[in-house]
């Protein structure tokens, strides 16, 4: 099979369990294709932990839940030293952070020791547990969830903090087909079975696939333009967001598009990056970076309008 072939049949394979989602599916696999960390933003019961389940089996790589409450403690994410009663000896009992796929559900539910304990391992890729360091297992991705409608007792995540999530995507509802298809296999017999389509050495086989997709220096620039745009608007004619925007995009945002529109490109089967791909991307990479003025805020402007805005403004090469 060629790369689309995997890619599309994985998709086919992910299908037979979850209905819709199509843009949570393509995140996720960009997020594994690239290394990116993924915040997923939506109500319950949209299947984001049943997704990254069924991913898990089908790339056969090892999954793991953690429901983050108030009373987490870092301990309970990346592991501890323990006390061996038999032994007399010190032992590392490692956490559940120690997987390839993490689901933190309600990141926004713990504290901000838990999170940053979370956080430092996303960037550094390693856990310190007393004097000893230990690697995390490759690959290694944390999809992030939070519930935009209960935010009593959350603690939000500061802005440096979300810096370190590739893509934030928000889940919507399913339309009125698919919930019709979802709720007659929730209520049916049938024993749904996914089978492995990759191995994990075959999905590094495609991460190396995915870093010969060639991008074209205009479109580089365009992209680098997209992301000065959100720091400087007036610079680009934009002087309607000018008073909008409180900090734009920081560098980490150029380089998660780098690395997106390649993966994006691949698993649609192309070779190469055009400006579609940047389009597919450009709202999922900026959204969680823009911070918005209390006067948008006070207007109601939307961070999802104000990158429309940036992205019609700019010349496509």
């Amino acid at each position: 099979m060629n790369s689309f072939e995997v890619i599309s049949q994985i998709k086919k394979e992910l299908s037979k369990k979850i209905i819709g989602q199509e843009e949570m599916i393509d995140a996720l696999l960009i997020g594994l294709l690239t290394n990116g960390h993924i915040l997923l933003e939506g109500v319950p019961g949209l299947a984001k932990t049943t997704t990254v389940n069924a991913l898990a089996k089908v790339i056969d790589l090892h999954f793991k839940r953690v429901q983050f409450t108030p009373d987490l403690l870092p301990s309970d994410i990346i592991g501890a030293q323990i006390y061996d009663m038999k032994t007399g000896e010190f032992k590392i009992k490692k956490g559940p952070i120690f997987t390839n796929l993490l689901l933190a559900d309600e990141i926004n539910r713990a504290p901000a020791k838990v999170q940053s304990a979370l956080l430092e391992v996303m960037q550094e890729r390693q856990v310190t547990i007393a004097e000893d360091s230990f690697k995390i297992e490759k690959p290694f991705l944390v999809l992030a969830t939070q519930n935009p409608i209960e935010q009593e007792g959350a603690y939000t995540l500061p802005e440096a903090q979300l810096d370190r999530f590739m893509f934030k995507i928000v889940v919507s509802y399913n339309t009125k087909e698919q919930e019709y298809e979802i709720a007659k296999m929730a209520s049916s017999n049938t024993k749904i079975t996914l089978d492995k389509v990759i191995t994990k050495e075959q999905l590094f086989k495609l991460k190396d696939e995915v870093l010969s997709i060639h991008i074209d220096k205009q479109l580089e620039e365009y992209i680098i333009d997209i992301v000065c745009a959100t720091r400087e608007p007036k610079k680009y004619g934009l002087e309607e967001l000018e008073n909008k925007i409180e900090f734009g995009a920081s560098p980490r945002a150029t380089i998660d598009m780098f690395k997106a529109v390649k993966a994006q490109a691949y698993i649609r089967g192309n070779d190469y990056v055009n400006p579609i791909d940047i389009a597919l991307v450009v709202k999922n990479i900026l959204r969680h970076r823009i911070i918005l003025s209390y006067e948008a805020q006070a207007e109601d402007v939307n961070v999802d309008d104000v990158i429309e805005k940036i992205v019609e403004k700019i010349d496509i090469p």
